[in-house]
C-alpha cells in the first residue's frame, strides 16, 4: 500500500512542478478607449490620484475604502495607499514616470490579499479628434499563481474596460 501512496504523491509533485513550470514567468494585460477629448485632460486625469473616484472600478467595490495619498498633489512622485476590504485588498501606487499627453506610468505594490508589485502604465495616442487611451499592467508571476493557473487577463481585464469607460463618460460630459 505504501509503494501507491508514494507512487500517487510522486505524480501529483511532477504534475505541480509541470504546470508551475509550464506556464509564463510575467503576465501583461491590455485595454484601450478612444476618448473624446484632448490628452491634456486624460494626462490631467489620470496624474491626480485624489480624481479617480471618478473612473476607477475598485472605488466601487469598496465605498468604505480608506485611502492615503502623500507627495506631490500630482504627477512624478504622487502616491496614493489603500485599505480596504476582500475586493479590493490593500496596496500602495506611485506615479514613477509622467510624460505630459503621452505616458503616465506606476508602480503597485499589493499587500493584501497577495503580495507582488506590477507596474501599470496609461499610453495616449492622439487620434482624429480625440484621444486613444492604452491602460497596461504587467509584471511577475510566482510559481504558485502560474501552478494554480490564474489568468490575469481575465482577472483584471474586465476591470480596465470598466474603468477606461468611466474616463470616457467623466471627462465626454
Amino acid at each position: 500500500m505504501l509503494p501507491i501512496i508514494l507512487g500517487i504523491v510522486a505524480v501529483i509533485v511532477v504534475v505541480v512542478l509541470i504546470l508551475g513550470f509550464s506556464r509564463p514567468s510575467t503576465f501583461r494585460v491590455e485595454r484601450s478607449i478612444t476618448v473624446n477629448v484632448p490628452a491634456e485632460m486624460v494626462y490631467a486625469l489620470l496624474t491626480d490620484f485624489r480624481r479617480s473616484e471618478a473612473w476607477s472600478p475598485w472605488e466601487k467595490k469598496d465605498l468604505n475604502m480608506k485611502k492615503t495619498f502623500s507627495g506631490p498633489a500630482t504627477g512624478l512622485g504622487s502616491t496614493f495607499e489603500w485599505e480596504g476590504n476582500q475586493n479590493v485588498g490593500h496596496g500602495r501606487q506611485e506615479i514613477v514616470e509622467a510624460v505630459p499627453c503621452s505616458k503616465v506610468t506606476t508602480r503597485l505594490n499589493f499587500y493584501k490579499p497577495f503580495k507582488g508589485e506590477n507596474m501599470a502604465e496609461f499610453l495616449f495616442e492622439p487620434t482624429n479628434g480625440g484621444t486613444l487611451v492604452h491602460w497596461v499592467m504587467y509584471g511577475p508571476l510566482n510559481f504558485i499563481v502560474r501552478v494554480l493557473c490564474f489568468n490575469m487577463d481575465k482577472m483584471i481585464g474586465k476591470d480596465f474596460e470598466e474603468g477606461l469607460a468611466s474616463i470616457k463618460v467623466h471627462l465626454e460630459k
